[in-house]
């Protein structure tokens, strides 16, 4: 059984600045997007009808907007709307902690929505090239939250090797790393399945398909070994809230992957 190692989350402090280790996971997570949507659009489809580089930079403003916003409303209407609607000023708080995924991706699509249609592009050809470069961004968050000892597992088996044992949990119970298991799903497996899938022409709206399938399933998966908010607790047929999110994902992954294939 293993001790959670309490790392500090501030990486570096210059004076009155801190700099934290979760903010770097975001500038790592940024860096791996422009470096792979880069990839992408040298090849086909993208490389014949004109993407750029500047074309991948833009992208990853919008983006970056979208995860902003679209997670922290995600947060505030999935997971606590009572409360922030007695509290509306902490919305804008952001610095306090509250940010959703499946809100993030809400947000994300609104803001590819937004870029294809300034720039004249079909809706599901930016999310094409987009969604296979997502999952090391995931992978990246889900090391911030290890480091920052957040989002810790369910009760684990004291037997289970790498159990670990949360002290800011407030109690001594081994727990499965969880983090690291959405780090290893919907992070590194699921980044090597879409980008092998991508890899060969694809009707338009496919890759995207498969990427809210791959990321609902696995999310799912991952939820079972995740303890669920405190707040909330298990909701319906003993699932969480993120599991119960994930449904809808898959069912709409599916629908487009199918729709796209029939318009191929």
């Amino acid at each position: 059984m293993l001790i959670h190692p309490q790392f500090d989350p501030v990486a570096l402090k210059l004076g009155p600045l801190a700099i934290h280790w979760y903010g770097l996971t975001y500038l790592v997570a940024f860096g791996l997007f422009l470096w792979l949507a880069s990839l992408r659009v040298r090849h086909s489809p993208f490389k014949e009808t004109g993407w750029t580089r500047r074309d991948v930079e833009d992208l990853l403003f919008y983006g970056v907007l979208g995860v902003i916003i679209g997670g922290r409303l995600g947060y505030v209407l999935f997971y606590k709307p009572g409360y922030y609607a007695a509290h509306p000023l902490e919305v804008f708080e952001v610095w306090k902690g509250g940010m959703a995924f499946h809100g993030g991706l809400l947000g994300v699509i609104a803001a590819m929505a937004l870029f294809a249609r300034t720039r004249g592009r079909r809706w599901l050809e930016v999310t094409d090239l987009i969604a296979p470069c997502v999952p090391t961004g995931l992978a990246c968050g889900r090391i911030g939250n290890f480091i920052n000892g957040e989002l810790w597992g369910r009760s684990a088996d004291p037997s289970l090797p790498w159990a670990m044992v949360y002290p800011q949990s407030g109690t001594e119970i081994p727990r499965h790393p969880s983090p690291l298991y959405q780090f290893a799903l919907e992070g590194l497996l699921l980044f090597v399945l879409l980008w092998l899938y991508a890899r060969k022409p694809r009707a338009t709206g496919q890759v995207s398909g498969a990427f809210l399938v791959g990321y609902g399933v696995l999310r799912f998966v991952a939820e079972y070994f995740r303890e669920p908010d405190g707040f909330l607790g298990l909701l319906a047929l003993g699932m969480s809230m993120g599991q119960w999110l994930c449904v809808p994902m898959v069912a709409a992954g599916v629908a487009l992957w199918v729709w796209a294939g029939r318009r191929a």
